[in-house]
Formats: C-alpha cells, structure tokens, sequence
C-alpha cells in the first residue's frame, strides 16, 4: 500500500468511527430529555429520538445532501438524488463523508424534541422532524458549509464544528416550536411560575456524559482528516477544557444564587460550554476555550430564567438556552479569541463582523422557517395533544406502553 492509500484508509476510519461518535449522541439526547422530563412521557420521548435518527437517515440521503453540499447557487445546493454526487473532499470515500454529515443533521432535528416535549403529538412530531432533515437544516448547512454565500464572504464566516449550523439553528426551531405549541398544562398558573422537576436526574447525568464522549467525535472528527496530529489533540483539549469550565462556571453561579448549588443546571453548563466552543474549538487556545465555556456557562443560567420567567416560553430542558443561545454565543466569540483574526490577538473587527452576519442570518432563517412550519402543522393536522392526553401521560394514550412497570 502506498503512502497515499494508506492516508486515505487512515482518513476514512477516523471520519467512520468520529460520526459513529456522533451517532452515540443520539442516546445522549434521549437521556436527557427522559430524565428532564416525567416519567409518564418516558416512552414517547424514547421513541422519537429513535425516529429522528430512522426519518432523518433516509431523508437525508434522498435529498437532504444533495441540497447541503450541490453545486447551486449561494443559497441552494442542488436536487441530487440518492446521495450519489460525490462531495467528499479528495481522498475520501462520498459514502464516508455522507455518513458524518448525516449525523450531524440527525442531531440538528434532535434538539427540537427536547423543547417541545411532553404535550407534542407524535405524528406531527415525525413530520416536523423529517421536513428539519430534508430541507431546514440542509439549505442554512449550504451557506456554511456547502461552498454557499457565508463561505464566500471576504472574510470567510467560521463555523468549523457546527454552533451555528447545527446547534443555533435546532435552537431557534426549538423556540418557535415551544412558542406555538405553548407551555405544559400547570407550568404557569395565576400569574404564577411552578417548577415541573425531571423524575431523574441519574439517565440525564449519565445522557450529558454520553453527549460529552461524542463531541469528542463531533468537533475533532470535523478535521475530516488526522493529517494534522497537532490540530487534532489541541480540538480534543480546547472541546474538553470549555465543558469543564462551563460545569465550574454553572455551579458557582447556582451556589451563590440559589444557596446550593444545582445538578440540573450544572449539567446544562458542561452543554452550554461544549455547544458554545464547537464554532471555534480548532482556532482558539485552551486559555480560550476556557473563557468561552466559563461564560456560556453564566449565559444559560440567565437565559434559561429568561425564557421561563420573563418570556414565558416553556423548554423542559432548557434546549432554546443551550443550544440556541449559547450556539449564537460561541460562534460569536471566533471572532474575539480565535488567533487567526481574532479582536484579542489584533486582527481587528472584520471576522467578528462576519460571525454576527452568521448567526443573524441563520437566526432569521430558523425563526423564520420555524414560524411558518409549526404554524401549517397546528392548522393542518395539529401540534398539541388533548388536556387529557396531556395529563395522563404520552406514553399510554400515543403508544399504548408505558417505560417502567
């Protein structure tokens, strides 16, 4: 075997085995939102994390990859069917990037869920879903990743892992989708706010765990190659170092806030810092990433109190906070710590101005997109399920089997 092939064949494993990483996540996910939420609703919850990996697989390679990575315009890809265009970079197998990019999307529809859980109908729930894979996800992905308009900026916007293209973009879905679906029966009452606890916090430690193994495939995996040692290992640290400082960050917070401090909220902090580092996780230094995952780590605490008290918007597991909030932050922050044209190592203003183009842009499409999908849902089919249904548990009444007997 030459040097060439046996580069490829390196290159091919290390794609494989990071998006089988990243596949893991999907267990993560559904972890979390069990454990964030009741347990009469466990099944239901269990059951469309497994359809957004099943719907998304096939969706995504009918269309949705043709339309993320084909050659159209700055905004749209191309209607490729079957995945069959190859898109991989040089030396790499189109089956094997078609698989790490599949993942990818899968977790992008998977964010929705946790938002909208415990009052969302499970067929419309599977519609939403496909329709995030096929096309939402793909056409704001073509901007960043495919070769569309943000990458031919003239200072290019960076996303390298995907805090934007993944993470803020399943963030503002999960806030029109919470929006319009509105909040669980009993959340707020007589202008008053009650707390609905999770009925266990062991399976969502352990989701947030799994979820923090697989961003070890999600960010370092996204070099698409292991060419360059060096890279690798410091997106390891830097991916590592903003999770521990976002835990640190959320527990001293909570401590001094609340007078203990909270598991629940600590557990969003390490999710805070990984959402918020994966933007820059390969240009920032380890001091940096630090400092990200230690300030998203502040951010959630605040903007999950926002959302819940002040604007009213019920997300059982602080998915919009998470995922779409600290996703904006993070992307943000490129452009201040990343030491190729960062503002704190003197490249001045320009690739920050890029990233808030980014994000602004990406928000409006989600929200955009998101009002008009979970609107024609409510008004075609229906999003919610009955007072009844709702009360009594998802598991019994949508799937006719409970999770614990």
């Amino acid at each position: 075997m030459d040097l060439a092939a046996l580069t490829s064949s390196l290159d091919t494993f290390w794609i494989l085995i990071t998006g089988a990483l990243v596949f893991f996540m999907q267990a993560g996910f559904a972890l979390v939102e069990a454990g964030f939420t009741r347990s009469k609703n466990t099944t239901n919850i269990l059951f469309k994390n497994l359809m957004d990996f099943c719907i998304g697989t096939l969706g995504f390679w009918l269309v949705g990859y043709g339309i993320m990575f084909g050659t159209g315009s700055g905004f749209f890809g191309a209607f490729e069917f079957f995945s069959e265009v190859n898109h991989a970079p040089a030396g790499i197998p189109n089956m094997a990037f078609f698989f790490f990019q599949l993942v990818f999307a899968a977790t992008a529809a998977t964010i929705v869920s946790g938002a909208m859980a415990e009052r969302t109908k499970f067929v419309s729930y599977l519609v939403y879903s496909a329709i995030i894979t096929l096309v939402i996800y793909p056409v704001s992905g073509h901007w960043i990743w495919g070769g569309g308009w943000l990458s031919q900026l003239s200072i290019p916007f960076h996303d390298f892992a995907g805090s934007t293209v993944v993470h803020s973009l399943g963030g503002w879905l999960a806030l029109t989708g919470a929006l319009i679906l509105g909040p669980r029966i009993g959340k707020y009452k007589n202008g008053k706010i009650y707390a609905i606890p999770g009925h266990n916090l062991l399976i969502g430690a352990l989701g947030v765990f799994i979820l923090w193994l697989g961003w070890f495939g999600f960010n370092p995996g996204s070099t698409l190659s292991l060419s360059n040692p060096s890279l690798v290992a410091n997106i390891f640290v830097t991916t590592n170092a903003a999770a521990a400082a976002g835990g640190v960050a959320t527990l001293i917070l909570t401590w001094l806030k609340y007078g203990k401090p909270g598991l629940s909220m600590s557990l969003n902090g390490v999710l805070a810092g990984l959402v918020a580092i994966t933007a820059g996780c390969d240009a920032v230094t380890p001091g940096g990433a630090i400092l990200i995952g230690f300030m998203a780590g502040i951010l959630v605490v605040f903007s999950v109190e926002f959302f819940d008290k002040v604007a009213k918007i019920d997300d059982p597991v602080g998915a919009i906070s998470v995922h779409g909030i600290c996703g904006a932050f993070g992307t943000l922050m490129v452009g201040m710590f990343a030491v190729d044209g960062g503002l704190f190592y003197g490249g001045g203003a320009g690739l920050l101005g890029t990233q808030a183009i980014g994000v602004l842009s990406v928000a409006a499409w989600g929200i955009g997109i998101g009002l008009i999908l979970f609107y024609a849902i409510k008004n075609i089919m229906g999003l919610r399920v009955s007072k009844k249904e709702e009360e009594n548990g998802l598991d019994y009444y949508e799937h006719g089997e409970t999770a614990y007997n």
